[in-house]
């Protein structure tokens, strides 16, 4: 913020009018404007430093300034409030019925306690289909939560094999041995009387019963 550079004043003398009260600790700079209303008043506390061209003017109450307090050049403080001990107030801020805490610091060029600018706030305008893309998703949650838990269906079980019947499968084919009908010839000529190798029995014969 831009501070306006301050000019010493014509004169030395500090300016007091109606009711004001100085601790004689208080240091006052020249040019120091102290001006109390009818039934208002100004308190000024020990160790309390105003700086050069500050206006203090006090009106439909008191003006207390506590004890410790420094008021930088050209602080202009108008109406009722109290600056609170050890507090700063930069230079050239200005005060409009406001007080300010102990040990607070006020930037130069601050405007405090002024009630005149009024921030109009204007009512928001919402599209409807903002508002319905926006339900969606909440209207979707609430109709899954609606829905039932799914069932646990067991897993289906693996059939069983049919047991195949034995009797209708096929008999085992005999492995063919290599030069067994030659093997047979030789024996029948040189045995006549004997049964040839593999030759199958017939029913309630016996090898001795065969020619």
């Amino acid at each position: 913020m831009y501070v306006p550079p301050l000019r010493p004043p014509s004169h030395d003398d500090s300016y007091i009018s109606g009711e004001v009260t100085i601790d004689p600790s208080a240091a006052i700079a020249p040019g120091v404007l102290l001006q109390a209303s009818p039934d208002s008043r100004i308190i000024i506390g020990a160790g309390v430093c105003i700086g050069m061209g500050c206006i203090l003017h006090a009106f439909e109450g008191t003006l207390e300034i506590e004890p410790g307090a420094n008021l930088g050049a050209g602080v202009l403080v108008l109406g009722k409030g109290k600056i609170g001990a050890n507090a700063c107030i930069g230079s050239t801020a200005t005060i409009l019925n406001a007080s300010v805490e102990p040990q607070q610091v006020v930037l130069p060029g601050s405007l405090v306690g002024d009630k005149s600018r009024i921030v109009v706030t204007r009512p928001t305008v919402v599209d409807v289909d903002t508002i319905n893309e926006t339900a969606s998703p909440a209207s979707d949650e609430a109709t899954n939560g609606d829905r039932p838990p799914p069932m646990n269906i067991p897993p289906p079980t693996p059939s069983e094999p049919e047991p195949t019947d034995a009797a209708s499968s096929p008999p085992p084919t005999s492995q063919k041995v290599y030069g067994q009908a030659q093997l047979n010839r030789m024996l029948s000529t040189m045995f006549p009387h004997r049964q040839a190798l593999n030759r199958p029995l017939q029913d309630g014969q016996s090898p001795s019963d065969q020619p």
